[in-house]
């Protein structure tokens, strides 16, 4: 089991106890809840209702990384986050927030903010600024694996043998972020991110491998193509699906859930404590 605690502002976070990591999207165009919280007073009612249910984080992303997606500049990024975040972080204080981001002037515009995390799906390769932004400070670093970017990662996905490169990669990532002076880091193996349905299931299946690199484990498995492709249902339909895998990846070793559904996952948490 994972027997380190991570620094988030000034706060140590036991992950041997797994964490619920809300999403809040503030884009139209996501893949499930695309155009809900693009304002002031949804975005905070929402970030309220995953608080009463048992978030620890709330991750804040202004721009679609759904497969085929446009990319946003870092321009537009911060043009579409910045009103809603400066709401949140005066409306929270004490709160715990990410933002999902790979842009470097981003970071840096948020963390002196006082965002203490950052969600990065590129692990640096859009934008190699970002780890001495992030070193500079002394922020939490999210290193997420994607093969590719949103608008080619699933034209062909392909691994000599899925866990065991995914894990390489993090192992020279991990190297740069500690090099670079990043000392509180969380891997993510990118679900459904440069992966066909079949390796997202082999990576599922030997989640606990990654429990090697002696980090906390980030899942994003909630209500993805993963789900509700093989069910032939839509993913407004993948509640009971995305339980049930997010229960594998909890008995796998995972340590966060970032997940749309709190409550849902919530009840998956402590149901498997239960069994542990």
């Amino acid at each position: 089991m994972f027997d380190k605690t991570i620094q988030i502002q000034g706060k140590l976070i036991d992950f041997n106890v797994p964490k619920l990591m809300g999403v809040l999207n503030l884009t139209p165009d996501s893949f499930y809840d695309g155009g809900k919280f693009e304002d002031k007073k949804a975005a905070s009612a929402q970030v309220q209702k995953m608080l009463d249910e048992g978030a620890d984080f709330i991750d804040v992303g202004a721009m679609s990384s759904r497969p085929g997606s446009n990319l946003l500049s870092a321009e537009q990024e911060l043009e579409r986050l910045l009103p809603v975040l400066e709401y949140l972080l005066e409306y929270f204080p004490s709160k715990h927030f990410s933002v999902d981001t790979f842009y470097s002037r981003v970071a840096q515009k948020v963390l002196a903010m006082g965002v203490p995390m950052i969600n990065d799906i590129s692990c640096g390769n859009a934008d190699p600024e970002i780890l001495p932004v992030v070193s500079e400070f002394d922020a939490t670093y999210v290193m997420m694996h994607m093969q590719g970017m949103p608008q080619n990662m699933q034209n062909n996905p392909t691994y000599e043998n899925t866990v065991q490169d995914i894990l390489y990669f993090f192992s020279k990532k991990i190297s740069e972020a500690n090099e670079a002076g990043i000392n509180n880091l969380i891997i993510d193996p990118g679900f459904g991110f440069g992966k066909t349905i079949d390796h997202n299931y082999e990576i599922l299946s030997h989640l606990d491998v990654f429990k090697t690199l002696e980090l906390p484990i980030l899942v994003g498995l909630s209500r993805k193509s993963m789900i509700y492709k093989p069910l032939s249902i839509t993913p407004k339909q993948a509640l009971n699906g995305t339980s049930v895998l997010h229960t594998k990846a909890l008995l796998q070793g995972a340590n966060i859930l970032r997940v749309h559904d709190v409550k849902a996952a919530k009840e998956c948490i402590d149901l498997v404590a239960l069994m542990q």
